[in-house]
């Protein structure tokens, strides 16, 4: 049913918003997606790479973990500059430099040669991607009022298990059809093809993409006037942004639920390090050394995530209940990987492990990311939110180095799937005690 368009000096008209901003979604999410989705591919592709590192280079888990482990620190260190610049040039030329930085540093990494050059790579991918992720939920802002931006979030962060489907399926084909053609090896060819994408979508993304409604010639007066006062009423219920802005930072460290999601981001993004960057070692160590089997079996995951995380956000949205479906999740997740550390090897049983594992992480991590904007304080939830993030971030920089060093000490993996099962299951703990029901009360709109 059509709403009225609440402009104020204009006209009464009568604007179909349904319509309006389906026609929206319709041109600015494909294409968003299709970018987070090249994003986590060139994030994750050495896990299928690694096994040609190791053969040509002879690089183990430790420098591997520690190769993860760099790509954090670049992302952190220069996530804040990186938004300097989105305030200052927009989210479309901000989210353009990014994907072009970041194809390139994916192309020149071909050259790496040793354990130097290869942190230096993945230090310098960790730069070139920060202030993507908050880049685009910051066009997401510019068109959607809150009431109609969660689902589109949602939709946003389907391309982390597709990118999983798909990543896994092409990385594994390129390594194993390309491997010494031209002379180059097949890890080469994996970074040389995987960095082109970013850098046409982000040729794409200047053409395509324009920050708000003002600029689209593909909506009506009628729509942009309907648009433009659906956001701005949203601004006037959150109160100015000057408002927000004056003292968010102290005020977000003086707030301890800040504190208590930061905890809980550290045990979602640990899980994250281990369906995205191990997985695929995980299979390889069960025995499958075929690079195009491995890239197969490394797509089943998630996509049964895929399937579950739509399912699961589904009835989170239908209930208004967030905590326990975020908590069992993880939980459901934390055991599988501790039958993953005694499985014994068995190939089935381990993919089957992973499925639920992975499944368990993106239904988690999509009804977590909806908590924070319920939960916060509205002056202390734009720092807020930056502050949760940063603190799992810390946790995914950490990770990866300790498994890497775990099973390098002893040969296998199951320990530090262990240790990581219990930071998952402690935030679980911190969630369900730290975060009251009586918080988190939303209505059906």
């Amino acid at each position: 049913m059509a709403e009225p368009s609440a402009v104020t000096g204009t006209p009464a008209t009568t604007v179909d918003r349904k319509a309006t901003y389906r026609t929206i979604a319709r041109r600015v999410m494909p294409l968003l997606v299709v970018c987070y989705v090249v994003s986590y591919i060139d994030r994750t592709n050495i896990g299928i790479a690694q096994q040609g590192l190791k053969r040509d280079l002879a690089f183990g888990p430790a420098v591997y973990g520690l190769g993860v482990t760099l790509f954090f620190v670049g992302f952190i260190l220069f996530e804040i500059p990186s938004n300097a610049l989105l305030a200052r040039i927009g989210a479309r030329k901000t989210l353009a430099r990014i994907m072009a930085s970041w194809g390139v540093v994916t192309m020149v990494t071909l050259f790496v040669h040793n354990e130097i050059t290869f942190y230096v790579a993945r230090f310098l991918l960790g730069v070139a991607e920060a202030g993507f992720f908050p880049g685009a939920l910051y066009l997401l802002s510019l068109w959607f009022p809150s009431s109609r931006r969660t689902r589109m979030t949602a939709v946003f962060f389907i391309g982390i298990p597709v990118s999983g489907v798909f990543g896994s399926i092409v990385s594994g084909w390129i390594m194993h059809s390309l491997g010494g053609v031209a002379g180059l090896a097949d890890w080469q060819w994996l970074f040389l093809i995987e960095g082109i994408p970013p850098v046409l979508l982000a040729v794409l993304v200047l053409f395509f993409v324009t920050d708000g409604p003002e600029q689209a010639k593909w909506l009506t007066a009628e729509q942009k006037a309907a648009v433009r006062a659906d956001l701005e009423a949203d601004r006037r219920g959150k109160g100015s942004p000057e408002g927000k802005q004056h003292g968010g930072l102290l005020l977000a460290l003086r707030d301890p639920k800040v504190w208590v999601l930061g905890l809980c981001a550290c045990g979602a993004y640990t899980l994250a390090n281990a369906v995205s960057y191990w997985t695929p070692r995980i299979i390889a160590d069960a025995g499958v050394g075929n690079v195009l089997n491995l890239g197969l079996f490394s797509a089943l995951p998630p996509l049964l995530g895929i399937v579950v995380m739509l399912l699961v956000g589904r009835h989170s949205d239908r209930t208004l209940e967030r905590r326990w479906h975020a908590a069992t999740s993880w939980i459901v997740a934390a055991f599988a990987m501790l039958a993953i550390s005694v499985s014994g090897g068995n190939v089935v049983v381990i993919i089957l492990l992973l499925a639920v594992m992975a499944a368990a992480h993106y239904s988690g991590l999509t009804v977590f990311y909806s908590i924070p904007s319920i939960y916060l304080t509205d002056r202390a939830a734009a720092t807020g939110i930056a502050l949760v993030t940063s603190m799992g971030s810390f946790a995914a920089a950490a990770s990866p180095s300790l498994l890497g060093f775990i099973q390098s000490s002893t040969g296998s993996l199951s320990l530090g799937l262990q240790i990581s099962a219990g930071i998952i299951l402690l935030a679980v703990v911190v969630l369900l005690a730290g975060v009251r029901p009586g918080d988190l009360r939303e209505r059906h709109r």
